[in-house]
């Protein structure tokens, strides 16, 4: 990520310029402006009185006109400085990027086949609906003629909906929502409910003394959560006091913060993706954030691959020549490298578990397998290679 950083504190350089130029253009044009409104009030004055144009008006004109005219050069001058610097940013993009990226992935990978076009096809569309781009889903549906139920729409049409609701600060349709499937976010150990009355409770706080009875009313939504938030009903209670003082300026000013929004719009989305059964960021943006994280090192691969010549090292099939670091968040599941091989096991290549209880690849078990018998490459056992059975993880 380096040559993000490199790229990025250039950027800076050009934006730091442009609030310096423009708040030294707007200054400078100011001043100007209020020098020749001076002027023109002067000759004004003197065109109503019949005066001449004296000697000292003369030269009072003759400086103003040099000093519209030095100014404007100044400014022009700053401009040119200003497009120096822009192209310093592009120079830094071509500086620390490879534009030719194309040789860390087999040429198969671009190949016109209709079945790799598909998944490329559903995975773009399923990112748009996830992020409520609903007509460029439907539209790149209709170009592509990529054909998807409506079984598959309609969990991101009912997420969509209900975050535009919340965006616009309106819980009712999150509130129909939580409280429809109320037993199975108490499955999930979900508070999302709860959160939701909290905020229209605040809601009413925040209408003042006259809303005070309706805010006691609606406590009563509260009961179901007392054992669980009885701490945060006891705080929300205790703002009552205040209320005819007013919570901005009170304890409970806090309950006001307008982040409560944006973390009910992240809890309801976590968890509605979880009972819907989808994920949280779409496969396109986590293949993507993987790729942007693997992709120097790739290159680098490839650089020292060229320079020493041994191309064959890497044949671009299913496994990377080393392995890549991409963080706890794109751990998805378990993987098992074997012991013997080195090798990290797949479908064609299972983990098999011995007698004794080793477990090694099925590369490795018919590699060791002697005059029909198998020898734990970790213990003295000796078993029959039928008697491994496969694993999953």
């Amino acid at each position: 990520m380096e040559q993000c950083a490199c790229v990025e504190r250039e950027l800076d350089k050009v934006l730091q310029k442009f609030l310096t130029y423009g708040q030294h253009c707007e200054q400078s044009l100011e001043e100007l402006l209020h020098y020749v409104g001076q002027l023109r009030a002067e000759l004004a004055s003197a065109a109503l009185q019949g005066t001449p144009l004296s000697a000292t008006l003369s030269l009072v004109m003759s400086q103003c006109c040099r000093k519209i005219k030095d100014t404007v050069q100044k400014l022009a001058s700053d401009h040119k400085d200003i497009h120096s610097s822009v192209s310093r940013v592009g120079k830094a993009i071509d500086r620390n990027f490879d534009s030719e990226i194309c040789g860390v992935v087999s040429d198969a990978v671009w190949d016109a086949r209709e079945q790799q076009q598909q998944i490329l096809q559903m995975a773009i569309v399923e990112h748009l609906y996830q992020q409520g781009m609903l007509s460029v889903a439907e539209e790149l549906c209709q170009e592509s003629t990529l054909n998807v139920d409506l079984d598959f729409k309609q969990p991101f049409l009912e997420l969509n909906r209900i975050l535009e609701a919340l965006h616009e600060q309106d819980l009712g349709p999150a509130l129909e929502w939580a409280v429809s499937h109320r037993q199975r976010l108490l499955e999930l150990n979900s508070s999302l409910e709860f959160k939701l009355h909290r905020l229209h409770f605040i809601r009413l706080l925040a209408g003042g003394p006259e809303k005070q009875l309706e805010a006691l009313s609606y406590a009563r939504h509260f009961q179901p959560f007392a054992r669980l938030h009885q701490r945060e009903i006891q705080v929300m209670m205790g703002s009552l006091v205040y209320l005819r003082l007013g919570l901005e300026k009170s304890p409970y000013c806090h309950l006001l913060d307008n982040s409560h929004w944006a973390e009910i719009c992240e809890t309801f989305t976590r968890d509605a993706c979880s009972l819907l059964g989808l994920s949280v960021e779409s496969p396109l943006s986590v293949s993507f954030a993987s790729g942007c994280v693997a992709l120097p090192v790739l290159m680098n691969i490839k650089a020292v691959i060229e320079q020493r010549q041994c191309t064959g090292v890497w044949s671009h099939k299913d496994e990377l020549p080393i392995e890549i670091e991409l963080g706890m968040k794109c751990w998805y599941h378990s993987v098992f490298a074997c012991p013997i091989l080195r090798q990290q096991t797949s479908d064609s290549n299972p983990p098999i578990k011995l007698i004794c209880g080793h477990v090694i690849s099925r590369d490795a078990l018919n590699k060791l397998i002697n005059g029909g018998k198998l020898k734990c490459p970790y213990c003295p056992m000796e078993q029959n290679p039928a008697d491994g059975k496969r694993i999953i993880f």
